[in-house]
């Protein structure tokens, strides 16, 4: 469902030029939760920006569905945006004065989505979510596992393929952090999705279906150890 093939990525010129990415190979197939792992700096966030279409790459190429990119620009990437990719982040990123509803229809909406029909898409993805007794509250009236809930229905409204997610746990307790892999794996299984998640936490990355660790710019097939550097070798 995603491919990716020998994706580079740097930064600077010269002498000061850093070499992020030196030839992302990675395949995630429909229905299938990835963890990716690896330690600050090593290029996480840049991956899933050049894969969400919000950055482009040096070189390489993207398949995701019908779509084809990797060196495009973000302004030719617009549909991969709109229609490919659902970004979860740390941060929430609702809109405080609007119900969880609204938070979602409106993000349909930016998309082109025709308002009845936006609002119909966020009722099916916030009844998804486990919502859909929350839909008239503002995120002041959520937990933060629910605050993340309605960003995933926001995420997936619209029927996307991959959701992008970047520490998606990250500000909510180990509970609701469980819930919300367990959530993300009951989409995966009910709806053919796939995830991509970043994490930093080993107990989470290790409920996913399959681990990833980038480091020294590539990635390789990780588990608990080598992404904790127990095991020297792996990602070389």
């Amino acid at each position: 469902m995603l491919t990716v093939e020998d994706l580079k990525k740097g930064f600077g010129s010269g002498r000061r030029r850093l070499e992020v990415l030196k030839g992302i190979d990675l395949e995630i197939k429909s229905g299938e939760l990835v963890a990716l792992m690896g330690p600050s700096g090593c290029g996480k966030s840049t991956l899933l920006n050049i894969i969400g279409g919000l950055l482009e790459a040096d070189s390489g190429t993207i398949s995701l569905s019908e779509f084809n990119y990797g060196t495009k620009s973000p302004s030719r990437v617009v549909d991969v945006r709109r229609r490919g990719v659902g970004w979860i982040f740390q941060d929430f990123h609702l809109i405080d004065r609007l119900s969880a509803l609204d938070n979602v229809t409106f993000s349909l909406e930016l998309a082109g989505v025709p308002s009845a029909e936006a609002e119909e898409q966020a009722r099916e993805a916030l009844d998804k979510v486990g919502l859909s007794d929350r839909l008239d509250f503002i995120p002041d009236q959520l937990s933060g596992g629910q605050q993340q809930r309605v960003a995933i229905a926001r995420a997936i409204a619209g029927s996307r393929p991959l959701l992008l997610a970047d520490e998606p746990t990250g500000n909510l307790d180990v509970k609701s952090g469980h819930d919300i892999i367990h959530l993300f794996k009951q989409l995966c299984e009910d709806d053919g999705m796939s995830v991509l998640m970043v994490t930093h936490d080993p107990t989470l990355a290790s409920m996913a279906d399959r681990m990833l660790l980038l480091r020294d710019g590539v990635t390789a097939a990780s588990d608990i150890r080598s992404a904790w550097g127990v095991d020297t070798e792996a990602g070389e």
